[in-house]
């Protein structure tokens, strides 16, 4: 039976996400940093090609896609974007840690709506929605590999939610310009909504550096939740 793939990958380093902010709708480009970075991994590992380039409409995702996918026009899908932050754009867990609606929203996060913002509630139906769609087209015009440049927030809401074998929310948190590769069996995902994860992007990244970015997501684990709720699978 035919398969297809889908391949999201995380955006480069922002100079917010160097500084520790909340950015989420916020349209911030690439750090210079995070530009270098992304060319070197893109000159020393090997990414994913696909049929169809998808990307979240945030300068940061289209950048990461230009970067990576020189040669392909990527379609951008506003469903992609990253969680609204809302009045706590920009700001760090700091300037915040007397805002008792704050504290309230990193008790629960998917209920509690951040002011101005998006709850997590919302956040999740809005990511798995597009994404449906765009299976959806995939199985119908049998375009069997696409590529996805979005958000962290985005990748792990996907995974938690569709994910084989099943995580809780923040074990899927993922590196700037990494990510991972599902496989969509069309039988399992019309029966079960399911999509196994299969690999890791970029594949041959070594161990050094596959260790030491390991390292640095289980330090952003525990904020990862706070800022997103537990999405935790049964």
């Amino acid at each position: 039976m035919k398969s297809y793939q889908i391949h999201l990958i995380r955006h480069g380093m922002t100079q917010a996400n160097e500084q520790g902010k909340y950015i989420g709708s916020t349209d911030v480009p690439l750090s210079e940093n995070g530009a270098e970075q992304l060319r070197h991994m893109s000159e020393q590992y090997r990414y994913p090609g696909a049929a169809v380039f998808y990307t979240s409409p945030l300068k940061r995702c289209v950048q990461t896609c230009e970067i990576l996918y020189p040669q392909v026009t990527p379609i951008a899908v506003p469903g992609l974007s990253e969680c609204d932050f809302g009045q706590w754009e920009g700001k760090t867990a700091k300037e915040l840690e007397h805002n008792k609606q704050f504290q309230q929203w990193l008790e629960d996060g998917q209920q509690t709506t951040p002011p101005g913002g998006e709850s997590g509630k919302d956040f999740t139906y809005r990511v798995c929605f597009t994404f449906e769609k765009l299976v959806e087209g995939m199985l119908r015009t049998g375009t069997t590999e696409a590529v996805m440049v979005t958000h962290g927030g985005v990748i792990m809401t996907l995974l938690a939610a569709y994910g084989l074998p099943r995580a809780s929310f923040y074990d899927w948190m993922v590196g700037n310009g990494c990510g991972y590769s599902l496989r969509i069996t069309p039988g399992l995902w019309m029966r079960d909504n399911v999509a196994e994860v299969y690999a890791k992007i970029p594949m041959d990244l070594d161990g050094d550096a596959r260790s030491n970015s390991e390292y640095i997501i289980n330090l952003a684990r525990e904020a990862a939740d706070r800022a997103y709720g537990p999405n935790k699978q049964e």
